[in-house]
């Protein structure tokens, strides 16, 4: 599959009839951070165009309430668990790779359609392709937030090497338990392996 720039003017497009407003704003703020990530990383022409296609994909089911996002699920045959339930923001990666490569098969390969599907919990074993649009997401530059600050900051702080990246993911799963510990929320099941894995993999 290759994916060209007017393929991405198309999609920035399509992708009004789904999002508005912030939520637009932030979507084409993470194509520029996964761009300038995935340039970071040595990534070939080609694929910082497929990054860029999950970038702009990847809050495609974001605006749909969690009503919404069930009757989605159902839709598409896919199970509901209970860490779905206790988390309901997460959802919309789960429901957004679906909709996207039913909407956009051209577009949407596997990497892509598993960058959109993790990009809110993580889970063990990354691809590098998965972990750049998670943590473009994370740190694109209009969030403000404290820890999206905190985590851009750390990310640049040293040179862009596989084990700074993991560091860095490993920090941003931290401030997500953290953030939801304190409001006493559950804490998705993938986030919790993702984070292992890391730990795992950081210590050998």
């Amino acid at each position: 599959m290759k994916i060209t720039e007017n393929d991405l003017i198309f999609l920035r497009s399509e992708l009004q009839k789904h999002i508005s407003g912030k939520r637009l704003a932030h979507s084409l703020a993470v194509e520029t951070e996964a761009m300038a990530l995935g340039k970071l990383f040595g990534f070939s022409e080609e694929i910082l165009l497929k990054l860029r296609c999950a970038a702009i994909l990847h809050d495609i089911t974001k605006a749909k309430n969690t009503d919404e996002q069930i009757r989605l699920c159902k839709e598409f045959g896919l199970p509901v668990s209970d860490d779905d339930i206790m988390s309901p923001k997460v959802f919309h990666s789960l429901t957004g790779a679906h909709v996207a490569a039913k909407l956009y098969p051209q577009y949407v390969d596997s990497e892509i359609f598993n960058a959109i599907k993790y990009h809110t919990t993580g889970r063990a074993d990354m691809s590098v392709f998965e972990k750049l649009i998670y943590l473009a997401d994370y740190i694109e530059e209009t969030r403000d937030f404290p820890d999206c600050v905190e985590l851009r900051r750390y990310f640049y702080s040293a040179e862009p090497t596989k084990e700074h990246l993991d560091r860095t993911l490993l920090l941003s799963f931290d401030m997500t338990v953290r953030n939801l510990l304190n409001e006493g929320c559950a804490i998705h099941r993938a986030t919790v392996e993702a984070r292992n894995f890391l730990v795992a993999s950081i210590n050998k």
